[in-house]
């Protein structure tokens, strides 16, 4: 690790608020309960105080310590979570931005899709709640293992890192979709019921703060599984980057990307990509055994009509001709007259008539870190370099190199380039054109009731009632 060599350092109503700590508490120790009822067969032995259970009882064994963790992760894939689950932000970030369109009947998600958000909307409640209930389990396995006098050296410092990670990821997507944000980093729920929302820019300081000592505590861990769902120093690398190249740290950005493309090649089969082996898999989220992912589930259109999600005509025809992503990464279906045809994502394929696992949600994978070095090498007028890499992944797709050589002409170029490589992954297009403020002109042309203020999601209205110090509610609503 020769760069961080240079530093030193849901369901949603039954957790409760976020930021409403007190019963979040005793919920979650309710919760770790019966979780390590099952993991750990003298527990039953165990009556300590209900308030002390979490320090004095889960922190005396790593089995334990384990499951603890194992439940953060269970969290991001199920229920109404951000990352995964059947409220993930690839679908509805697809429908936010100019990805996906929407046939269902949610008003939550219809509100989402024609832009005209409420601030009681109840997936943004949803997604807020179980991001900060996610942030104090972490921050709670962190405080645990800090005081445990039963672990190990090795043991403490792989749980403290694994729940940082945790942290500062659930941040980066709460600061990306609301702005400004409370950053939790303790489980003084006293303090934190009355927490004020601080500037996106240190909000993003202590993220970095968090990543580069997680990597330094995860160095040498090697996780029990070879499968990538257990997040290392690779994943948290693999956000850091990202942390970095949205900071505009470019330098960093590009030492960070290119030790993770030395560790992970990659795939040079499109349909092999989003296998669960997939060699250039840096992180991801296994479901249970016998499923696979929501986003084969959710994306995948069975029939017409019965279609929830369809690939935009725009996004369709920002293909370039010969890009074997869109023969291999789009699949259509048309209705029995065969008078309508709609396109939807094939990147998993393994739908829920599949009984074994072959495909888990890939969070972070190697395509994304060419991506941002080229990016990054751009701006540190490393232009060779940057085609470089833009063109790994073009050529990859059957493509030509590219011929641009401006910066403007390779920032364009490497825009279209995540488009088309990463749609319908993770709300990454909404992110792309938040962040290099292309969202007034590209969204402003395709969606009637567009706002400029709508690059910003609204702080749920519950938590402005509960907590008055999350005032002023974002702008436009």
């Amino acid at each position: 690790m020769k760069i961080f060599r240079k530093y030193t350092d849901n369901q949603m109503n039954a957790m409760g608020s976020g930021l409403h700590l007190k019963s979040v508490f005793f919920n979650l120790v309710l919760l770790w309960l019966g979780l390590l009822v099952s993991a750990c067969s003298d527990f039953l032995d165990v009556d300590p105080p209900r308030n002390t259970l979490i320090s004095e009882t889960v922190f005396r064994d790593p089995a334990t310590v384990e499951s603890a963790l194992a439940n953060l992760y269970y969290s991001m894939r199920e229920e109404q979570g951000l990352v995964s689950g059947i409220t993930g932000l690839t679908p509805a970030m697809g429908i936010y931005g100019d990805g996906l369109d929407y046939y269902g009947f949610s008003a939550d998600y219809l509100q989402m899709y024609n832009h005209n958000l409420m601030a009681e909307n109840d997936v943004v409640l949803a997604w807020w709640r179980q991001a900060y209930n996610v942030i104090y389990s972490a921050n709670a396995i962190i405080e645990g293992v800090e005081k445990s006098s039963d672990l190990t050296t090795v043991e403490i410092n792989s749980a403290k890192g694994q729940a940082l990670f945790v942290r500062a990821y659930f941040h980066s997507l709460l600061v990306l979709l609301y702005g400004d944000v409370p950053f939790i980093a303790d489980t003084d729920y006293l303090e934190n019921n009355k927490v004020s929302r601080m500037p996106e820019a240190e909000v993003y300081s202590r993220i970095i703060a968090d990543l580069e000592e997680a990597i330094i505590l995860l160095e040498g861990f090697e996780p029990s599984s070879n499968e990538r769902v257990v997040p290392d120093l690779h994943a948290a690398m693999a956000l850091l980057s990202r942390m970095y190249l949205y900071v505009e740290n470019w330098e960093m950005a590009d030492e960070m990307a290119t030790e993770l493309i030395a560790v992970f090649p990659l795939e040079t089969d499109l349909d092999q990509v989003f296998l669960k082996d997939s060699p250039e898999t840096i992180w991801q989220l296994k479901p249970e055994e016998g499923r696979n992912t929501y986003e084969a589930t959710q994306l995948i259109i069975p029939s017409v009509p019965g279609q929830t999600y369809a690939l935009t005509d725009d996004l369709l025809d920002s293909f370039e001709v010969g890009d074997l992503r869109l023969d291999q990464w789009v699949g259509s279906v048309s209705d029995a007259d065969e008078t309508i045809t709609l396109h939807y994502a094939n990147k998993y394929r393994a739908d829920a008539n599949e009984t074994t696992s072959v495909e888990y949600s890939i969070v972070f994978r190697c395509s994304e870190q060419y991506l941002i070095r080229a990016e990054a090498r751009v701006h540190l007028e490393n232009n060779v370099g940057a085609r470089t890499d833009l063109n790994s992944i073009r050529n990859r797709a059957g493509l030509q190199d590219i011929v641009a050589n401006t910066q403007s002409e390779l920032l364009e170029a490497i825009l279209q380039e995540r488009r088309v490589e990463l749609f319908t992954e993770q709300g990454h297009r909404w992110f792309d054109l938040k962040r290099t403020g292309r969202a007034n002109e590209v969204m402003g042309a395709k969606k009637d009731n567009w706002r400029s203020t709508d690059v910003l999601l609204p702080i749920p209205e519950t938590e402005l009632d509960t907590n008055p110090n999350l005032l002023p509610q974002n702008p436009g609503y």
